[in-house]
Formats: C-alpha cells, structure tokens, sequence
C-alpha cells in the first residue's frame, strides 16, 4: 500500500521549488507505458505550462487539488478562453476533469500547490496538433508575461 502523507507533500514541494521548472511529478504508475497514469503534481506558482490537448479520445484528465490553489484554464482553437476555474484544496471546488482535444493549461496560484492527476496512458510526447502554437513556448520571454495574465485572470 501506497500512501500519500504530509511527509510526501512536503518533500514534492521542496523539489518543486528547487527545479528549473518549478514543478515536479510523483509517478504511480509503474512505467510511461502503463494503461492508466496517476501521480502527484507538485507546482509553484511561476510554472508555465504551454496549453495544449490530448487528441486521443481516451485522454479526459481528472485533477484533484490537494494543497494550495490553482487555476485551469480552457481554449478555443484560436487562443480565445472559453472556460476556467480556480480550484481551492479542501473545498467543495477541488477537482475539475479536462475533456481530451480541449487546450487547456494549469497554473499555480499559490505556493506548495499539489494535485493528483489521473489520465489513461501510454504517455506520449505531444504532437504539433495537440500544442497550442498561438501560446509562447516556455523558452521565449513572453512566457513570463503570458503566464501573469493567466494568473491575473484569478485574482
């Protein structure tokens, strides 16, 4: 038996906070190709994560919030936000599933934010149809400023 405690929390929040990324993946799945995924997201509020979909038809994405607070949010085709959500740990506004061809993206909203994600596998890397090319990439300058709005949006 596998449990998550605070121990584990406080672990994934200290290795978010130390990486380049800013967040950081705890896997339960044995491998990238297991049927179904499920891992802790542990993410800090300057962690971009380009939009972008899952076009395969099996890959809605449920996410859990269990510390901290988050915002998801979903696009058109076009970059044009359609939906969001911000999500409070320990609240009746907890979890959010992201049907599969929906851009969507998720960021952080407070520090030692984690979620439990759970999605059908294999894990596949993302194909140039599922990322969202109207969104910077998390290389270019704008990120930065693309990631505030985004943020700002839950203020």
């Amino acid at each position: 038996m596998i449990t998550v405690d605070s121990q584990l929390l406080d672990q994934l929040t200290e290795m978010a906070r130390i990486s380049p990324r800013r967040r950081i993946n705890h896997n339960f799945h044995k491998s990238d190709n297991s049927a179904c995924h499920r891992l802790l997201n542990a993410m800090e509020p300057d962690s971009y994560i380009r939009p972008h979909r899952h076009l395969d038809p099996e890959k809605d994405e449920t996410c859990l919030l269990l510390r901290g607070r988050l915002g998801f949010v979903c696009f058109d085709e076009n970059g044009i936000i359609t939906e969001f959500a911000a999500l409070t740990a320990c609240t009746d506004q907890a979890v959010v599933t992201i049907p599969s061809g929906v851009f969507h993206t998720a960021v952080s909203l407070a520090s030692g934010s984690i979620f439990f994600e759970s999605k059908s596998g294999p894990y596949m890397s993302l194909n140039q149809q599922e990322i969202a090319t109207w969104s910077p990439d998390p290389t270019e300058p704008e990120a930065a400023l693309y990631l505030r709005r985004l943020c700002d949006m839950f203020s």
